[in-house]
């Protein structure tokens, strides 16, 4: 959308089987940029306000409004339409294994053939629920506000009561009825089993942990794959076909897993294999495995969930959890004395049990990993599908187990545990590591090339598996928690203390917390990642602030939805940086070589950094398999259903929430494809219980930029523009509004001729104040919708959550033919309003102005440094058209060398400071617009 300054522009029963592997499991195995697309806009409107800006009044208890509908006008204007899909470059298919479509018996159809009706069933049959009442309400209470059976109960005796008067009762009569009709519903089926492991030692000396059995829980992967595939929310974000993308330019261009090489390589040696799968779907199948824990207070008590997908689906599909990335097993940890602790037949009892599971719950993919199988697909049309397995996602240790690697060497290649900042070496590969197996003893394994000799891993009897290519890069772990929290930030806090007294670098520590809260909640973020380098500034050498810069670089490089190979470059360049850069740590001491033992540098975590333009090309972008996933996953899957649970033999019941949300989840999707309910009946995009108001994802078709004011205005304040120029203490209000319907009026004229507008004009027309604004753009590297939309609040009120102000900033562009911050300014917004003039409406914004510091970016943090705009003492200030905004910016003070006073409100930041950091890492959309 055009933007100029100041210019607008327009189950079923748990299951109990025995093992099928007895001798479980020590016998199993013997062979021990983004482009604004704006107008410019010109500053031919500055007017000084007396005082720095208007000071507003409180606000009323109630006026704080959270509207999630936006429009700032009595009568709404139309919605803008939505943008076409940008164009994505030429695709080609891969020639062979091409979908095509055929009928349940695997007889191609002929092209263009319609699909088969889904389901023969009418369009009011709501089967097993009575009616669309019926359905609604057990959603309703089940899923969304997981409702306690004693509260169903509750609420059905009253809704019974209220239904006698008219001879009638509530739609259910207590809470099994509602559990009944759930657990009766035939779609997204996919019940829970369980194994039961035989003993590994019956001696009368052997270990507790030997002679136990142990229970798995899983549901049959095919079943759960089968159901993802038949989903038709999926269809429109799903790739039949690997395919190689380019762009105009002729440069390949990497972003869902079938873009990358992994899927394309695969599909050629099935197919040379097997000529026999020409026309088959390629079904890559991933992976995620994660302990998590749910409650410290009763014991530990946790579970170690693993979880299914499939690589088809475009990747925001499956970090929305739209019913594509599904637990299917939960494995067992055994657990004994301490004394067992270090014990490593323990230990490798421990590995060899999960490898082994997994093996077993996995069997039942084998048949279609050797022959397609025919399978119904989003878009309605039956297809023979190959599966194969793709990604594995999980964190570093449990990529060690996974390998069968010892700890400290990397799964992905062969470099030593002692110097693995060294050059990237040897791939690890199934077939080397078997020769290695076959011609060293287990010590010189263990030793030399950093193999478990005793593990086997579970792919070990699937058709083209290989556990090292399957692990895929971990952003949130490796690189987040890992990288930067675990090292970068603890060796900040041993430089202070290696450089200064205890009791100085005790009150640096302080002042670095003191700067990261302040940051923290002058913005409202919650990642430390976000805020951390503006609070060492100053603190620390700038050796180590730009060398952490360097790294959040490839932090945010590697985040990115869609690469081409310039991008890929760069992120090589980043690492590079990196790795020069932190030699300052080594200089300084915080870390040391070890003589004749490991480098300084010699981390798996911040290795495997390595490996990330490797894996961009293998597995597409790192967000789609990324341990996020898994981890937010963990919230639905294990920790609210645990939450509902008794507590007692919790793991039962939570398998049955889970496989009821499944059917509610599957029978919602249904009911939609059959016109039964709207397309806008879904499941939320984001978790209800984060708290974050401000913004998140959202599900709507894609354009390029929106900005609206608030469903309701504050009627406190006076509409008028004499009355609200003394509420607001702003004498200037009337000129600045004049001018800025004089630029307005000038703009639509097309006309080189000044415009003037005598303020006296606009005395009676009415004015609305709004206390926030709603931004809507398209930022798909981002926690986002679908369709890559992500909302964002705007707010500008006197009492922010009942306590101070808050207004906040923004991007103003000024000049869309300059790339990135260069045509941009950011503004405070002091004020937010709207009114109408001879028919036309101007919702508008009050803001302050800063202006760059110097030409380009401090090279010590790579932020652009901005301060307040003056003429004389006093802050520039201006009305723009809402248009002219393109969304949230967040500006961090320049803190220098002082500290912050203790109890400093942050609320009073950009009044108090000179100097401000706009944070290009407040997340991935600002990055690459502020840059």
């Amino acid at each position: 959308m055009p933007r100029g300054r100041g210019r607008r522009q327009r189950d079923t029963t748990l299951q109990r089987i025995p093992c099928p592997w007895p001798g479980c499991p020590a016998r199993l195995r013997s062979n021990g940029g983004v482009t604004n697309h704006v107008n410019s806009i010109h500053r031919s409107s500055n007017v000084v306000a007396p005082n720095g800006g208007p000071e507003l009044p409180p606000a009323s208890p109630d006026e704080d409004h959270n509207s999630d509908d936006f429009n700032g006008h009595d009568e709404p204007p139309p919605s803008p339409p939505p943008s076409p899909e940008p164009p994505r470059g030429e695709k080609n298919y891969h020639p062979f294994l091409n979908a095509r479509p055929c009928d349940e018996q695997g007889t191609f159809l002929p092209d263009g053939s319609p699909p088969p009706p889904r389901r023969p069933a009418a369009q009011d049959d709501w089967t097993p629920f009575e009616d669309e009442v019926q359905f609604k309400l057990a959603d309703f209470l089940f899923r969304k506000v997981q409702m306690s059976s004693t509260n169903i109960d509750a609420l059905l005796e009253m809704w019974a009561l209220s239904m006698m008067k008219h001879d009638d009762l509530g739609p259910f009569r207590d809470y099994k009825e509602i559990y009944e009709a759930i657990d009766s519903t035939s779609v997204g089926d996919a019940p829970w089993k369980c194994m039961v492991t035989e003993p590994f030692d019956t001696s009368a000396d052997a270990p507790e942990w030997a002679k136990r059995r142990y229970e798995v829980w899983y549901r049959d992967p095919d079943v759960v794959v089968s159901n993802i595939l038949d989903n038709p929310d999926m269809d429109g974000a799903f790739d039949t076909t690997p395919y190689v993308r380019v762009d105009a330019q002729g440069k390949r261009r990497w972003s869902d897993f079938m873009s990358a090489n992994f899927a394309w390589r695969h599909c050629d040696r099935i197919y040379k294999d097997d000529p026999s799968t020409d026309g088959a779907m390629y079904t890559p199948i991933f992976f995620g495995a994660d302990k998590t824990t749910v409650s410290v207070a009763t014991g530990d008590v946790e579970y170690h969930p693993g979880y299914i997908s499939i690589g088809n689906p475009h990747n925001n599909m499956r970090r929305a959890h739209r019913s594509t990335v599904m637990p299917f097993v939960f494995l067992a940890i055994p657990k004994s004395d301490r004394k067992y602790d270090n014990d490593p037949a323990f230990r490798s009892f421990k590995k060899k049990l999960y490898h082994a599971s997994l093996a077993a719950v996995l069997a039942s993919l084998k048949p279609g990993m050797r022959k397609p199988v025919v399978r119904r697909c989003p878009d309605g049309h039956f297809r023979r599908v190959i599966y194969d397995f793709g990604p594995f996602i999980a964190d570093y240790p449990e990529q060690v187990v996974l390998a069968g690697i010892v700890q400290g060497w990397c799964a992905k290649c062969t470099a030593l545990s002692t110097n693995l900042d060294g050059h990237i070496c040897g791939r690890r590969e199934r077939g080397l590591t078997e020769e290695l197996i076959a011609g060293f003893s287990p010590d010189v394994l263990w030793d030399a090339y950093g193999i478990d000799a005793d593990i086997v891993p579970f792919t070990h009897d699937f058709p083209r598996a290989d556990i090292y290519e399957m692990l895929s890069s971990d952003l949130l772990h490796q690189i987040i928690k890992g990288s930067f929290k675990d090292h970068l930030v603890t060796w900040v806090g041993e430089y202070l203390y290696l450089a200064h007294s205890k009791a100085e670098a005790d009150n640096l520590m302080d002042e670095i917390d003191r700067r990261y809260a302040h940051c923290d909640l002058f913005c409202f973020l919650a990642q430390i990642l976000c805020v951390y380098l503006p609070a060492i500034k100053g603190l620390v050498p700038d050796g180590i602030v730009q060398a952490i810069s360097s790294f959040l670089d490839f932090c945010y490089l590697v985040r990115r939805e869609d690469f081409d190979e310039d991008t890929l470059d760069a992120v090589d360049a980043a690492v590079v940086s990196f790795h020069h850069r932190r030699e300052v740590f080594r200089t300084l001491d915080v870390r040391t070589d070890v003589p004749g033992g490991s480098s300084a540098f010699s981390l798996p975590r911040q290795h495997s950094m390595v490996h990330y333009r490797y894996g961009i090309e293998e597995c597409g972008a790192p967000g789609g398999v990324c341990s996020s996933i898994t981890e937010s996953r963990h919230i639905t899957a294990v920790k609210k259903p645990w939450r509902r649970s008794s507590r007692f033999e919790a793991l039962s019941q939570m398998l049955l929430t889970n496989q009821r949300l499944d059917k509610l989840a599957a029978a919602r999707v249904d009911f939609v494809e059959r016109g039964m309910l709207p397309s806008t009946y879904a499941p939320p995009v984001a978790d209800p219980d984060d708290g974050d108001d401000d913004g998140g994802p959202l599900d709507v078709p894609r354009v390029e930029g929106n900005v609206v004011l608030a469903r309701t205005r504050e009627r406190r304040y006076p509409r008028y523009l004499d009355e609200l120029a003394k509420y607001i203490k702003l004498p200037t209000f009337a000129t600045l509004l004049a001018a800025f319907l004089a630029d307005q009026l000038q703009s639509d004229s097309h006309s080189d001729d000044s415009f003037e507008v005598e303020p006296s004009l606009l005395d009676s027309t009415p004015i609305s104040v709004f206390h926030s604004a709603i931004t809507t753009f398209y930022a798909p590297s981002d926690p986002s919708g679908v369709r890559g939309m992500r909302r964002e609040r705007i707010r500008c009120t006197p009492s922010w959550r009942k306590k101070n102000s808050r207004r906040d900033c923004a991007f103003a562009v000024e000049d869309q033919d300059k790339p990135g911050f260069r045509g941009m300014s950011v503004v405070r917004v002091k004020l937010l309003f709207s009114f109408d003039h001879d028919g036309v409406y101007y919702p508008c914004a009050l803001v302050e102005w800063f202006k760059k510091v110097g030409r380009s970016p401090d090279p010590c943090t790579g932020m652009w440094i901005v301060e307040p705009e003056l003429r004389g003492k006093k802050r520039v200030v201006t009305i723009l058209h809402l248009d002219s905004l393109l969304r949230g910016a967040h500006l961090i003070p320049v803190y220098g060398t002082k500290n912050i006073p203790v109890g400093f409100p942050y609320y009073h930041s950009l009044d108090a400071f000179n100097a401000f950091h706009v944070n290009k890492y407040a997340d991935h959309h600002t990055n690459e617009i502020a840059f």
